[in-house]
């Protein structure tokens, strides 16, 4: 299996033979938690989706790669403990086939606790037919209910919601190591926290950004925990620093491509 680069840095941040606790958060066919414990064999997940269809395919991935270590809840988590409107996504882009029951899906990735605002213009072909209610919890009461003391690494995907989780972790955000998470430059969700919303919150709380990923409407980050990332070794830390370098110049320019591209159109 070729790693991602974020999956790379996580092999520099953690001995992939040790008991790790990760958290899926938005983990929709639970496809990430497969490829995470494929390289982190030892190490348990807990996996969250709150839409019924996911989380069936979940729990059926579970059984076909034969995972125990995977814990899936049929819940999301947000900034308080009750139940909440989720607005569900569907629908396939043009010129692809419709997938079959082994591969992923392509409409049921961007379902949100927030209506959509701007994804539809990003992506024209994706729908938003129906809401349900889904029962939330917060990763603060979550920890507390299973006794889980450290995480050391959240992988979330969460559409819009990411501050909202981060917040209901409260007390229970220190004792996080890292965080690989989706931020938006524009509201593809209505009232939706933005990426400097959650950069500035990631730093208030002691995290440092290690890659970002992040074009002129969205991408992805890896954060670490400061006091964690200080205790790494001088080769580890030099390594990190060396990738994200290249990683943000790329996404600069991606960015600058970006508004090339959208320029030409209105033209």
């Amino acid at each position: 299996m070729k790693l991602e680069l974020h999956e790379k840095v996580l092999t520099n941040l953690f001995n992939i033979n040790n008991n790790l606790t990760f958290f899926d958060i938005g983990a929709c066919e639970g496809l990430s938690s497969v490829r995470y414990l494929n390289i982190f064999k030892k190490s348990n997940i807990y996996a969250f989706e709150p839409i019924p269809n996911n989380f069936s395919k979940v729990l059926k991935n579970k059984n076909k790669y034969n995972l125990d270590n995977l814990h899936p809840h049929e819940i999301g988590l947000s900034s308080r403990k009750g139940t909440a409107t989720f607005y569900v996504s569907s629908g396939k882009p043009p010129n692809r086939d419709t997938p079959d029951d082994n591969s992923t899906d392509f409409g049921n990735k961007s379902s949100s606790l927030f209506k959509p605002g701007k994804t539809k213009e990003v992506h024209p072909w994706l729908e938003f037919k129906e809401s349900i209610t889904i029962k939330t919890n917060t990763l603060e009461n979550f920890c507390s209910e299973k006794k889980v003391k450290t995480i050391d690494f959240i992988h979330m995907d969460v559409q819009g919601a990411e501050l909202m989780v981060l917040q209901g972790a409260n007390s229970m955000l220190k004792n996080v190591k890292s965080i690989w998470l989706e931020v938006e430059k524009v509201p593809l969700y209505e009232g939706q926290a933005l990426k400097s919303d959650i950069e500035e919150f990631l730093i208030n709380n002691n995290f440092k950004l290690i890659l970002s990923k992040v074009n002129h409407i969205a991408g992805d980050q890896f954060w670490v925990r400061q006091d964690y990332f200080d205790k790494l070794s001088h080769k580890t830390k030099s390594h990190l620093n060396s990738v994200s370098k290249k990683v943000v110049f790329k996404s600069n320019l991606s960015s600058v491509i970006g508004k090339i591209k959208d320029s030409i159109k209105k033209k």
